[in-house]
């Protein structure tokens, strides 16, 4: 039957109503960061791209790769890629049947997150 109120009543789960868990947080930065991954990943083609056209249009992309917007693309691009690879991992356990309680999976959560961070400064060190 047709809704007789159309507007009144809020969509379910509505913002203003809904908390934010740690859980539905770390699945939206998971859409996130696999999304931003493919802007990081296009730069890295153009930058190929460009040395394969010419020397001047390897400039151009280089001295963006190089500068301090490209620094900052590449470094979150790589936590990035630590996080959407830790948040994989998290939810093949998942997949598995474990780590499905509410502490658990608020600890896996929590994993991924500082995970991340560490892992992306561990590489950084590295590099």
């Amino acid at each position: 039957m047709a809704d007789s109120t159309p507007g009144k009543r809020p969509l379910s789960p509505h913002l203003t109503i809904y908390r934010p868990q740690l859980t539905s947080v770390t699945s939206i930065l998971t859409r996130i960061t696999g999304n931003a991954l493919l802007v990081g990943a296009l730069l890295v083609v153009a930058w190929f791209l460009a040395a394969s056209v010419s020397p001047a249009a390897f400039g151009a992309v280089d001295g963006l790769m190089t500068g301090w917007a490209g620094d900052l693309v590449m470094l979150l691009s790589l936590w990035a890629l630590w996080y959407h690879a830790l948040a994989g991992l998290r939810h093949l356990i998942w997949d598995a049947g474990f780590g499905l309680e509410l502490e658990t999976a608020e600890r896996l959560g929590w994993g991924v997150i500082i995970g991340s961070v560490l892992l992306t400064i561990l590489t950084l060190a590295i590099i």
